[in-house]
């Protein structure tokens, strides 16, 4: 937003020079009583609505540029700083309104990242486009004091993935703001449940009552009490869970109806509508179902699991988060094999000419899936295919690292040591991070270390004989990880973590040397 030069009255040169400085407070209170003796002043209102915009009153700018646009809808600028102001005042309706009203070509391009910010704000994130996220970036980097509201709630969704703790810091920093946007309140909730911090979404809650009946609906107040409940109660969780399901249930049956009646009347706008309402409300149910099952998920009462989502099959059975979580709980059973082929394969086939948009893991556990079930020749074939797309992007970027076969052969080979098979399943592990510069990882290195303790621990209770050549076999894996391992962490560590791990103890070459001198222990032991 710029500040135009206006030189009639004689306040003007004392209030830009308060401008200047950075005292819009007086700036505010001079041109008030300004404005009460010449009325609709342009030059007042302009400066006044420039400085309640930069004391982030978004409110009160977007009333004085109103204003402006009604009496001189020639000033392109003065539509575009209502609309603006609208926007940070968190009005995004009438936002999206005022934006309609700019027909200049010039404003065109600043339209348009303003219409996207609007829907990101609004949470459609269908209506974002990249202009959202460029708007975004093409900001220079600044404080949080120094950004707007709306700025400082999408980079902090934005960001959250790579930059979690401060995407945590700037919407708590939002929650002390006034105005915030609406919705900073719920995301900061969930996104605390999220990354499993109840105790910090329950002191939220609770240190902001106020805040809970204006910002939370009671959809999503009910969902976060439950949420909360299971970490002391969780049959009390699964019974509020229950609740939620009857009534989202019984709303899910009435539309279905609904849609069956708009089909025989073959009313096409109100087809539509409900079918969108109807769309909308399983979106709301899937979360309450997956929380549910949850429960007994971290239980590993993986029968209980399936009974529950075979209880939603009726509204879910097209929806892909149900589908993938159905096919885990199969697979995690070790005797429905099949049935999560079932499952998994549409999943992937959805995907099959960009296969490496399909999580790893999925793809894993329908390599095993096939091989437990002696369909080799598709695992082998689906491999391939993983293999052929990784071997473009190697040729496209060098640098890149990707981890999708290499997991694939992990899990096959966690699989053949959990089996017993540790000579196969050690070896396949082992060739699966090679070259180590491109897939030792994090993730990887989970995997990996998770056979080598299990081959270590059934050593030492002396279930198993391990041969002296697969044994120098790992000591050089291990000897590799060491050398490769400097730079990748062990262990990803909650965002929040107050006690942080030693940052040299927290590394793939310190766990590898820890697993080599367990090895030389156990070996040892042994002799």
């Amino acid at each position: 937003m710029t500040l135009t030069t206006i030189k009639d009255g004689e306040y003007t040169a004392t209030v830009y020079k308060m401008i200047k400085d950075g005292r819009y407070g007086e700036a505010i209170h001079i041109l008030s009583n300004e404005l009460q003796k010449q009325m609709k002043s342009r030059a007042a209102l302009s400066l006044l609505g420039y400085c309640y915009y930069h004391m982030q009153d978004f409110t009160n700018a977007a009333e004085c540029y109103e204003q402006l646009s009604q009496l001189h809808p020639e000033v392109e600028e003065y539509k575009l700083y209502y609309a603006q102001s609208l926007y940070g005042a968190c009005a995004y309706p009438e936002a999206m309104k005022a934006t309609f009203l700019l027909d200049n070509p010039t404003s065109h391009t600043k339209m348009i990242k303003l219409q996207a910010s609007i829907k990101y704000g609004e949470e459609e994130y269908s209506g974002e486009g990249d202009a959202a996220q460029e708007a975004l970036i093409d900001m220079p980097p600044r404080s949080e004091e120094e950004l707007d509201p709306v700025t400082l709630h999408n980079q902090a969704l934005m960001n959250m993935d790579k930059k979690p703790s401060e995407g945590f810091e700037k919407l708590a920093f939002l929650l002390q703001q006034i105005p915030f946007p609406p919705v900073t309140f719920g995301n900061l909730l969930l996104l605390y449940c999220k990354y499993e911090y109840f105790d910090l979404a329950a002191d939220v809650m609770a240190e902001n009552a106020h805040l809970t009946y204006k910002f939370l609906t009671p959809y999503l107040y009910e969902f976060l009490d439950a949420m909360l409940t299971c970490q002391t109660a969780p049959e009390e969780a699964f019974r509020k869970f229950d609740e939620m399901n009857a009534k989202l249930t019984d709303q899910l049956r009435k539309l279905t109806k609904q849609v069956q009646e708009a089909r025989l009347a073959r009313d096409n706008e109100a087809l539509k509508k409900t079918l969108q309402d109807y769309d909308e409300m399983v979106e709301k149910y899937i979360p309450v179902l997956m929380a549910q099952a949850k429960i007994y998920w971290n239980r590993e009462n993986y029968q209980m699991v399936e009974k529950i989502f075979r209880k939603s099959v009726e509204f879910c059975n097209e929806h892909d988060t149900w589908k993938l979580n159905v096919a885990h709980v199969l697979f995690m059973q070790e005797n429905k094999y099949k049935e999560a082929i079932g499952f998994y394969e549409p999943i992937v086939k959805k995907h099959y000419d960009n296969i490496l948009n399909v999580s790893a893991v999925v793809l894993a556990n329908l390599c095993v899936s096939y091989i437990m079930t002696s369909q080799n020749e598709e695992a082998e074939e689906l491999m391939r295919k993983i293999e052929k797309e990784e071997e473009q992007i190697s040729y496209d970027d060098p640098d890149k690292k990707v981890f999708h076969l290499c997991i694939v052969n992990l899990v096959i080979g966690t699989l053949y040591c959990a089996k017993g098979n540790y000579d196969f399943g050690i070896t396949r592990v082992i060739k699966s991070l090679e070259p180590y510069n491109k897939k030792l990882g994090t993730d990887t290195w989970f995997y990996a270390k998770r056979c080598f303790l299990s081959l270590l621990e059934n050593t030492a209770k002396h279930m198993i004989m391990i041969r002296d050549s697969v044994v120098q076999e790992c000591i050089q894996f291990l000897e590799h990880c060491e050398v490769y391992g400097k730079t990748e962490p062990a262990m990803l560590e909650q965002p929040l973590e107050e006690d942080r791990m030693h940052i040299g103890k927290n590394t793939v070459t310190y766990e590898s040397r820890l697993l080599k001198a367990l090895f030389y222990e156990v070996i040892g032991w042994n002799q």
